[in-house]
């Protein structure tokens, strides 16, 4: 890393400005530190058994603790988010129904383009240093990241909210040996509010802030590659690919406003489909409709498993 001349706290201010000017919504910045307060619940968490058949995650519990694991000399753990919530809606009625996030192409690849963009720039007026970039691609725990940099807080459902945005953005982070100013955590503000644990139709949400993976309906859809349990029978809302419900409730979601990002705009497939094309749907038009789309992550055969489950 090249000597820097200006102070933590100027470079702070710049990146988050550079944050700004390539379109995430929101930039926070945490020491690289071992995540001490994080490492008992996760444990408790893959004990518990909540991860059902993510077996990945019981894989390099250090590193998901410690980021100086993954980035040899690491300083800074530089956490964004970035806007995904649709302009418009796809239809309900007759219809089987995607997540958000998955209306558009692949959040991986575009987030991934973007901050290689961001990060060339800034080494372009920084100076040399070295960084990893992720965005959900790696052993990174990165809602504590994110509540750690002040970003939001860790809801009942949790998901990270923000009083200003609510909670339908996705989590990026930079991982830099950076020496930079730090932010601090947000408060609480979920309250007494429950809606999210209510409107769960499978009780998912078995403690505040703990999910039962096993027995959520993005999991039984995206993540389970057997058959699913019968348990989730008559309980999955028409859900195909993931599930919204405990961010379509939450309060804060009202504030939510459409992207501005074109790729994650609905795919204009979507847009005309019911549940009569889905069920017909061939190998052939999922291959066209769903190449660039987070959904190819459950095959083919995973959509169809999926649709004859609900259709059943």
């Amino acid at each position: 890393m090249q000597f820097m001349t200006h102070s933590a706290e100027k470079y702070s201010a710049f990146i988050k400005a550079k944050a700004k000017k390539f379109g995430f919504q929101d930039c926070g910045i945490s020491k690289a530190e071992f995540l001490e307060a994080d490492a008992k619940p996760l444990e408790n968490w893959l004990k518990s058994n909540y991860h059902g058949e993510m077996s990945y995650m019981e894989n390099h519990f250090d590193k998901r603790l410690d980021p100086t694991l993954l980035v040899e000399g690491s300083r800074s753990v530089i956490s964004l988010s970035y806007n995904y919530f649709p302009s418009e809606s796809l239809l309900t009625n007759d219809n089987f129904k995607i997540s958000k996030y998955a209306y558009g192409e692949d959040y991986h690849e575009v987030i991934k383009a973007i901050l290689r963009e961001m990060v060339q720039e800034l080494q372009q007026e920084i100076g040399d240093f070295q960084f990893r970039i992720f965005t959900d691609s790696a052993p990174v725990l990165e809602r504590s990241w994110a509540r750690k940099s002040g970003i939001g807080w860790v809801g009942k459902n949790a998901n990270l909210i923000t009083k200003q945005k609510g909670s339908f953005f996705f989590l990026a982070e930079i991982i830099c040996d950076l020496d930079l100013q730090t932010d601090s955590a947000t408060t609480d503000h979920c309250g007494s509010c429950t809606k999210c644990i209510d409107a769960c139709p499978t009780d998912a949400i078995v403690n505040n802030r703990v999910i039962d993976g096993s027995k959520c309906i993005s999991y039984a859809t995206i993540e389970l590659k057997n058959e699913i349990p019968d348990t989730f029978k008559n309980n999955m809302e028409d859900w195909m690919f993931g599930c919204d419900i405990c961010q379509d409730v939450c309060p804060w979601n009202r504030f939510s406003a459409p992207t501005l990002e074109e790729k994650f705009k609905p795919n204009a497939h979507l847009k005309s489909f019911h549940k009569e094309d889905w069920k017909e749907i061939t190998q052939e038009l999922f291959s066209e409709i769903f190449r660039k789309s987070p959904v190819k992550r459950t095959k083919f055969a995973g959509l169809q498993r999926n649709i004859s489950f609900l259709d059943g």
